[in-house]
């Protein structure tokens, strides 16, 4: 299949509009996962592979779809002392992923920032969870404090710590964008086109809201892998991206 991109699909950047869309693959099997991408074919470029396909075999898909010249993102979100978090980082950086999850922890984001020198793949901190809201915060354990505040000083640290880009809310995008620079990249989960079930999530926005609100890429993951054509819900969203 062809990863070529026509003149519609051009950024203004020069970019393929089509990175723009993360699609989530959270299925329980590659042969569930390798069915959706051989669906949507060339209609996205760019999927995210989480725990639960990570743990069923995903970690060798991966390396099949960057095979295929896909891009991958490995939303694995790391969290451990700094030396395991850099000798982790190292391992995935030679397979040639993308994008790969931390969480925005300094000991965590200083170990991963070591462990991928040298390489090309990007380190996104994880700020606080889109099914997290406040009160989810308190029933954690930390002080009284908005979500929002919470995401700013993540986002403060990530930034002096080096880290690539940020995963945040949509709503939160603007903020952050604000502390981290023109430079650095916002992924945006919690994305659901108008009309769709927001699920799980409680801090989302649809594809043109989050463009409009600042965010690099766009995470979709059931309103595209579970729609009956697949293909045409991924389309649809990159010419709402392409649009706003």
């Amino acid at each position: 299949m062809s990863n070529g991109s026509s003149p519609a699909l051009q950024s203004n950047s020069g970019g393929d509009i089509r990175d723009r869309l993360i699609i989530g693959l959270d299925v329980p099997s590659v042969e569930e996962a390798r069915s959706i991408v051989s669906r949507i074919g060339d209609a996205a470029t760019f999927y995210k592979i989480g725990y639960q396909l990570g743990y069923a075999g995903g970690i060798e898909f991966a390396r099949e779809l960057i095979g295929q010249g896909k891009k991958v993102f490995l939303d694995l979100k790391l969290h451990d002392i700094g030396n395991t978090v850099e000798a982790g980082v190292r391992s995935i950086a030679r397979m040639g992923v993308t994008f790969l999850t931390v969480h925005a922890y300094p000991q965590t984001m200083r170990g991963a920032v070591a462990g991928k020198a040298g390489s090309d793949l990007k380190i996104l901190a994880v700020t606080v969870l889109t099914s997290y809201d406040d009160s989810d915060l308190v029933d954690a354990g930390y002080a009284p404090v908005p979500a929002a505040e919470l995401v700013a000083k993540r986002a403060e640290q990530a930034r002096d710590i080096g880290i690539d880009g940020i995963v945040c809310a949509a709503t939160e995008a603007q903020r952050v964008r604000s502390i981290i620079g023109r430079n650095r990249l916002i992924v945006t989960p919690g994305i659901r086109p108008a009309g769709a079930d927001a699920g799980d999530q409680k801090r989302i926005v649809t594809p043109a809201e989050g463009i409009r609100l600042g965010a690099n890429h766009l995470v979709v993951g059931r309103p595209i892998v579970k729609a009956d054509d697949p293909r045409a819900a991924a389309e649809a969203i990159v010419q709402e991206i392409a649009a706003a």
